[in-house]
């Protein structure tokens, strides 16, 4: 639930000096790197490792199926964990809670293995484990930001809205030994990287120009070429190869069958498949599953309400709600707030349809509040940081609206055929009795049959008769009028004095005498 709020884009600035002014050389493709810190340590004994796949979107649900996983392998005492990536990334939000997952792991050894790419969260993911191993063609960046400013088009985040997370990669950059200078430069697309060398000892670092121009003793250093993946305008993304010459990825490996071998696991090594739970949480979170399980609840949640006590409807419709937030819980997208707001809406409706009855701020603030409860429970992103974030959260208010276009036409449905469904009956007018007819036309053959409508002759506080029960809904006899009315919830048996208590128009509410 948790969103990075950035602001409008930044434009590009200018660079300052004469070294800047001047376009540099580019950093020829075949200069090694001799950084000790990005030297493979010898390896020990093989490993007991376990790999969990990461082939999707970046996003609460995905994230929340992950962790769950990656804790079990660390509960069930696993040495080595590998995260197979291929993901163009996600929500930055979610992908730093994995990475803060990654980083308080105690006592496993962590892998990215890129079977694919690792585009944007997914390479920030990467980088926060212990090895990254690479397969020939595969790529590695892009972790620019991009956000939707005030005109609704997305654009590149600020220098200050990004300034954090570069920050942050740098840290975890240097705790891990990958050069700081090109991991930032990943989110930072107006960086210029340069492969400087120590003249006295031959140290190679990566400097950005802004460190280089803030260095005091560059007439020690050799500023050496640019990296053409971080040449200026552009964020840093490179290939398998290229991310190892660079010391960004530790090893390249030419087939999968070779990963054990060379992250010293034992082979084979088992993967962590979703749980059974896992998949049922999958599929209630699917578009059509939730959109039916909102339908139907919705549909048995009025059922309840026109029938005193919990009956099948209200079973249903627990049921139906009970799935939807319990899914939503372990998908990451619901908390208790929602499910507050979901119990505060029904309570509302309840007391405007059981206590004072009638269309009134009750009635429709507490339709609202079921309304946003279920947005908030079934949206993965709270304010849209691209063009993908705002496909998801209409998608996802979307399903919602639909569910209650659904639940209006359900209702439609079950209204003409009301008659001859028994588990609402207690919703409608039900036929008149046997002894109903008699007085109707008892009343007919003597003339009390009038054309003025009799809603229009009676006011509030008449009394009359029951001629049938009230289930809410009923006939009663007063004078020689038959009247259709309601109760204020409550069920009245038939042949029973009852006052009319509120008249609106044709709806005529009564209450026991």
């Amino acid at each position: 639930m948790l969103c990075v709020i950035l602001l409008s884009f930044f434009s590009l600035t200018a660079a300052t000096g004469a070294d800047e002014a001047i376009v540099p050389e580019i950093e020829n493709d075949q200069d090694a790197v001799v950084d000790d810190e990005t030297t493979p340590q010898p390896l020990g004994n093989p490993l007991k490792a376990v790999r969990i796949e990461f082939h999707e979107d970046i996003n609460p649900l995905s994230g929340a199926l992950f962790k769950r996983r990656f804790e079990q392998a660390v509960r069930d005492g696993a040495e080595m964990i590998v995260i197979d990536i291929d993901s163009p990334g996600g929500y930055l939000s979610t992908t730093l809670d994995l990475v803060r997952m990654i980083e308080e792991a105690k006592g496993v050894r962590t892998v990215a293995y890129i079977s694919r790419e690792a585009i944007s969260g997914a390479a920030i993911l990467a980088l926060a484990t212990d090895e990254i191993v690479m397969l020939p063609l595969t790529r590695i960046g892009d972790a620019g930001m991009i956000v939707m400013g005030e005109d609704s088009a997305f654009r590149y985040a600020p220098e200050k809205a990004r300034s954090l997370l570069a920050q942050q990669l740098r840290d975890l950059a240097t705790q891990k030994g990958r050069p700081p200078s090109l991991v930032e430069a990943m989110v930072d697309k107006d960086l210029v990287i340069f492969k400087s060398t120590r003249k006295d000892d031959g140290t190679v670092r990566f400097l950005s120009d802004r460190e280089w121009n803030s260095m005091e003793d560059t007439d020690d250093w050799d500023k050496g070429k640019v990296v053409r993946e971080a040449s200026g305008n552009t964020f840093f993304t490179a290939n398998a190869e290229r991310a190892v010459e660079l010391g960004v990825a530790d090893q390249v490996i030419d087939n999968p069958a070779g990963l054990a071998a060379a992250i010293n696991a034992i082979e084979p090594i088992p993967v962590i498949r979703p749980s059974g739970i896992d998949v049922l949480i999958l599929v209630l979170n699917s578009s059509f599953v939730t959109w039916l399980l909102l339908v139907i609840g919705l549909i048995a949640l009025v059922v309840e309400l026109g029938m005193p006590g919990i009956g099948i409807g209200g079973l249903v419709s627990i049921l139906c709600f009970g799935l939807f937030f319990w899914s939503r819980f372990l998908g990451g997208t619901s908390g208790w707030f929602e499910v507050m707001l979901f119990v505060i809406g029904v309570a509302f409706v309840m007391l405007e349809v059981l206590v004072i009855p009638g269309v009134g701020i009750a009635g429709v603030g507490g339709g609202l509040l079921i309304l946003f409860s279920l947005v908030m429970a079934s949206r993965r992103v709270l304010l849209p940081e691209s063009s993908r974030d705002l496909t998801s959260l209409l998608s996802d208010v979307g399903i919602v609206l639909g569910a209650f276009v659904g639940f209006a036409i359900g209702l439609a449905i079950l209204a003409k055929y009301l008659g001859e469904l028994p588990i609402i009956s207690r919703l409608a007018l039900a036929p008149m009795a046997q002894d109903e007819t008699a007085a109707v036309a008892s009343l007919a053959s003597g003339g009390g049959m009038i054309d003025v409508p009799a809603y229009d002759r009676v006011e509030v506080g008449d009394i009359g008769r029951t001629l049938g029960p009230l289930r809410p809904s009923g006939r009663i006899q007063i004078d020689d009028d038959i009247l259709d009315v309601v109760t204020e919830g409550d069920f009245i048996a038939g042949d029973c004095d009852v006052r009319i208590i509120t008249k609106q128009g044709r709806r005529i509410v009564v209450r026991q005498v």
